[in-house]
């Protein structure tokens, strides 16, 4: 590794606490990999959950690999270096497994130039035996795994804390490379792509998904009924990261709700939470008056024990911050924990500013209960806001933007009112998302707005927020939101592009190479009965009431929110009592 880079990442090394490497003496090495940089990995709860189960095992050793950045990367061109492990800066090839943990889809175009870092070919066709095993996780395994099911050996389909030691387990048997993905093959939880045949209409649409050699079709996500016996907290700590300074842990998993766009709500269903005794006895030897307490979940509002672990937090001298409110359940008292923590700026998630367009989403959310919210943070003291919207939802036509405009003054009044006894107003960001609809959900069929339409209503919004004192836009990318269209909704074809994509192509040159139209996968509408690329996987929410759900939605009918007994959407009906 050259000089340069080998200074940076033992000073990342030595700023780190909570690490600790082991020496090889024999054990399954296991190379876990984040595509992408150091900063974004080590915020990531889900990869430092993985990292700490592998490592606790004594069988087994868990380094971790990141993609270089911009700085690094230029080095690495240049020196034609390999790229190697974090802690003992090992070659990659030299692993016996490279888990690749997947959080986002468009990472899914680091994977071609990491592999290739690593001499490790990229297609799974072209490894042997000599090669690692290539296994892949995380919240794009559960959701839609083919656009890279020709790069990865096997896919662990559901939650680590059930997955990962029948897995580590197996890979320490003497059996051979075919054999171990065979036997993982006809396991609940593990999807082995090339044991899977994709079957193509002559108008690019899959007829069917035959499984060969007795593996499971579908493959059956895998979930964790227990969650307080998870240890899923940020055990490393680094300053290097967004939340270095803080220590973050999981309270609940899951949500809900039902927000019809939202897939981490659907594939993480049903909704579970840690005790608060759990969740405290897990804090407690990080806790101190320099300390900050990050609780995190999809739903943290919705926590039970939220007002007990916050006031037990508080009442060791340390502060506390949470990942997001729901503006239908906050109360003074939590925001004035939350400013008392520091934090400046609250977010809110109305999604979208007409009540149509909030009831096709099922969000259950009023007008009222908005500005209530707002009036609340303000109150308080908090010194800005930050507003989440969707656009290009289903059925938006220009009134519901305006609706979202007439929204955002009244939001402007009120902030503005609340705000003038402190003796200033702030800044309301209004943070717009072009939507992409998700697999796992039900706008699973629903196609994106093509960007001719969304170029528009961002134009309409600039317009009238440029004039509004003390707001400000941000935009989510069009093009960056049709690419995540594309890697999300696609099927094993859209591998070829993926090596163009990490040489710096763009999308549409990328498709023109592999004579693919990236609209057929991002702006299609899909039949109700159709195959999609990722119904080999089963996420045990039904497929019928994935639809019907769409159906309610396009009548803006509500759907209430899980509650205990609730078997309706299919997770729970094999638990004796339905969701607890």
């Amino acid at each position: 590794m050259p000089h340069r880079l080998r200074q940076k990442r033992q000073q990342l090394l030595a700023d780190e606490v909570g690490c600790n490497p082991k020496p090889w003496g024999g054990r399954l090495s296991v190379a876990l990999v984040y595509p992408n940089t150091y900063y974004n990995a080590m915020s990531n709860l889900g990869f430092q959950a993985v990292y700490q189960l592998i490592q606790q095992r004594d069988d087994c050793l868990c380094e971790r690999v990141f993609m270089p950045d911009h700085e690094e990367m230029e080095v690495y061109r240049k020196s034609g270096a390999s790229l190697t492990s974090f802690e003992s800066e090992r070659e990659l090839e030299s692993f016996d497994v490279v888990a690749l943990s997947l959080s986002f889809e468009n990472d899914y175009i680091n994977i071609p130039t990491l592999f290739d870092l690593a001499n490790i070919p990229v297609w799974r066709s072209q490894r042997g035996n000599e090669n690692p095993v290539i296994i892949a996780g995380g919240i794009c395994a559960m959701l839609n795994p083919e656009p890279i099911a020709d790069f990865i050996d096997l896919f662990v389909v559901g939650e680590a804390e059930v997955l990962l030691s029948p897995l580590l387990e197996t890979l320490q048997e003497n059996v051979s490379r075919e054999q171990f993905l065979l036997k993982m093959s006809r396991q609940s939880g593990y999807y082995v792509p090339s044991l899977y045949t994709i079957n193509y209409a002559d108008d690019g649409t899959i007829n069917a998904v035959e499984a060969q050699s007795q593996a499971c079709f579908p493959v059956q996500r895998q979930w964790l009924e227990d969650l307080n016996s998870s240890r899923c907290q940020s055990l490393i700590k680094t300053p290097h990261t967004a939340f270095g300074t803080m220590d973050l842990i999981e309270v609940s998993r899951g949500c809900s709700r039902g927000c019809r766009f939202c897939a981490t709500g659907f594939t993480y269903l049903p909704p579970r939470e840690k005790n608060a005794s759990t969740v405290m006895e897990q804090l407690q030897p990080m806790l101190n008056a320099d300390s900050t307490a990050g609780l995190v979940g999809a739903a943290v509002s919705d926590y039970s024990n939220l007002d007990e672990v916050t006031r037990e937090v508080v009442a060791c001298g340390a502060d506390v911050s949470v990942a997001s409110l729901r503006i239908d359940t906050m109360t003074g008292d939590q925001i004035q924990i939350l400013k008392r923590g520091g934090q400046k700026t609250l977010s809110l998630a109305p999604e979208a500013g007409s009540q149509r367009l909030r009831d096709l989403i099922n969000k259950c959310l009023s007008e009222e209960q908005i500005l209530n919210a707002v009036k609340i943070i303000a109150e308080e003291g908090i010194l800005n806001l930050k507003l989440y919207f969707l656009i290009g939802l289903p059925t938006e036509d220009l009134d519901d933007i305006k609706e979202l405009l007439d929204l955002t003054d009244k939001i402007r009044e009120v902030w503005c009112e609340q705000q003038r006894q402190f003796g200033r107003l702030g800044t309301i960001t209004l943070s717009v998302n072009p939507f992409i609809p998700k697999p796992m959900t039900p706008f699973q069929w629903v196609g994106m707005a093509p960007a001719t339409q969304l170029k528009k209503t961002i134009a309409v919004l600039r317009k009238q927020i440029n004039r509004m004192p003390n707001t400000r836009l941000q935009v989510e990318s069009i093009r960056s939101a049709q690419l995540q269209a594309v890697l999300a909704r696609g099927d094993r074809k859209i591998a070829a592009i993926l090596p163009a994509l990490s040489h710096g192509d763009n999308l549409k040159a990328a498709c023109r190479q592999q004579q693919l139209d990236p609209s057929f996968y991002a702006n299609r509408q899909r039949d109700q009965h159709e195959v999609l690329p990722w119904d080999v996987i089963d996420s045990g929410v039904d497929r019928s009431y994935l639809w019907s759900e769409y159906q309610r939605g396009l009548k803006g009918a509500l759907t209430k929110p899980c509650a205990p007994g609730c078997k309706r959407c299919g997770v729970c009906k094999l638990l004796p009592n339905g969701y607890v």
